[in-house]
């Protein structure tokens, strides 16, 4: 069995386009073009020479030493925190501004989150000179102010989402509803693996150039292609498609996936998707939701913007229904005690979100010969006031 999605973008029963016949033109249009367009020498050309000259890659693999000697393993990190913008996101908007630029797109829509997401569509946006619209939920938009400063800097326009709970799924819906109404033009740059097909598939494509340099690094570090495992945090799912793509069906490489518990999986205040999801729609795809019993979508809380998605990426919904992954949630408290710990241990700052994957270790006990990639999928800058009020520094 393949950990793949199929021609119709489903992975084992997730996934698929569940989608409005309004949507139907735009997710078609990509449908058929994506694949031949992204194995075309041009395209791959030009998206390998950006990744190399603009993004940095590839980017590091660091043995951290004292992070390994503290949990007697070997622990190496993936420094996607090291890419041009501060996280992987852009791996994918390169891709996607290429792709939109080959279908003649005009203008270009995005939602964020954190912020991330948001600031590298407006980079590529920048770099392409193609107008760039994300929208942003009011109350992310608070609490990421320096993400939306270089968003505007960056010459995109900031639409706050006032809707419902004012974080990334009312974005989602903002920018969904905009699609609609501008069909032919506009082409929407989705962070995530999530969405209706073929965006699953085609961000995991963009970003799998993660795992695609990690199985090299490692070769010319410990003569191996594969490690132990490999762990990443997962809010929709993206870094973390990118870290297991080529693994996937490789059955002796252990998945870990990190879930954000917020403040405990029984408090009401969580974003542990494999944990408290049922079966549901969301944004066009078929995957595990928070909802309540009559379906409706309930509220996820985590103190990392990135990974309060009340669903999950189908690929990952995969990995924990068919037990392939290993799913793992970690409270705030742990997350920002891990965070703090690496700052400490190895000089690396890194984004909330990926001091969630650095927790499991307190949790996981590894064997001295295992080799555990950990994705560090971003820098904490744009943490720095949550670290400030959560440390009281």
């Amino acid at each position: 069995m393949s950990y793949h999605a199929n021609e119709k973008g489903y992975y084992g029963e997730f996934g698929g386009a569940f989608i409005p016949e309004m949507l139907y033109p735009n997710t078609e249009e990509l449908r058929q073009n994506y694949i031949r367009i992204m194995e075309e020498p041009s395209f791959k050309e030009e998206f390998n020479q950006l990744l190399k000259d603009y993004v940095g890659r590839p980017t590091p693999l660091y043995f951290a030493e004292r992070l390994s000697k503290k949990y007697n393993t070997k622990i190496y990190l993936k420094r996607e925190d090291l890419c041009h913008t501060g996280a992987h996101k852009v791996n994918n908007t390169i891709g996607q501004i290429l792709m939109a630029k080959k279908l003649g797109k005009k203008r270009i829509i995005a939602e964020t989150g954190a912020g991330q997401h948001g600031v590298a569509t407006a980079t590529v946006c920048a770099l392409a000179g193609i107008e760039c619209v994300v929208y942003m939920g009011e109350i992310d938009i608070a609490r990421q102010a320096p993400n939306v400063a270089r968003m505007k800097m960056l010459g995109a326009e900031v639409r706050p989402a006032l809707s419902g709970s004012r974080t990334l799924k009312d974005a989602t819906n903002e920018a969904i509803r905009d699609w609609i109404n501008n069909p032919v033009d506009t082409h929407y740059i989705i962070g995530s693996v999530v969405g209706p097909h073929p965006y699953p598939d085609m961000v995991a494509r963009f970003q799998s150039v993660i795992s695609k340099e990690i199985k090299k690094q490692l070769l010319e570090k410990e003569g191996r292609e594969n490690p132990d495992y490999i762990v990443a945090c997962v809010g929709g799912g993206s870094n973390a498609a990118g870290a297991y793509y080529h693994y996937l069906d490789t059955p002796e490489v252990g998945i870990i996936a990190v879930e954000a518990a917020g403040k405990g999986i029984d408090t009401g205040e969580s974003a542990a998707t494999s944990a408290l999801g049922k079966v549901g729609i969301i944004h066009g795809s078929k995957t595990l939701l928070m909802q309540t019993k009559d379906g409706q979508i309930t509220e996820p809380y985590s103190i990392s913007a990135g990974l309060d998605y009340p669903g999950v990426g189908p690929m990952h919904a995969h990995l924990f229904k068919s037990g392939r992954g290993e799913f793992i949630s970690i409270t705030d408290d742990e997350a920002m005690t891990a965070g703090l710990a690496l700052c400490q241990l190895e000089g690396i700052i890194p984004a909330i979100e990926s001091s969630h994957a650095f927790a499991i270790l307190e949790h996981k006990k590894f064997n001295p010969s295992d080799i555990v990639v950990i994705n560090l999928s971003g820098r904490g800058d744009k943490d720095l006031q949550n670290y400030i009020d959560y440390f009281k520094l």
